[in-house]
């Protein structure tokens, strides 16, 4: 598993990208997971203002 995103609610800021310690997220249009990356750590989830990262 790994970190879920809702593409729908993410603005696309970046700060899940640079507080993510493996690397595991990036950002274009929206943020994406490589879930074999993802340590489901949840810093991604508490650094985003849009609310738009879940984990499961």
């Amino acid at each position: 598993m790994a970190a879920n995103v809702d593409t729908g609610k993410c603005v696309a800021c970046g700060a899940c990208e640079q507080v993510c310690p493996v690397e595991a997220i990036k950002v274009s249009d929206a943020a994406s997971v490589d879930e074999s990356v993802c340590i489901e750590c949840g810093a991604c989830v508490n650094e985003c203002p849009a609310e738009a990262i879940s984990l499961p």
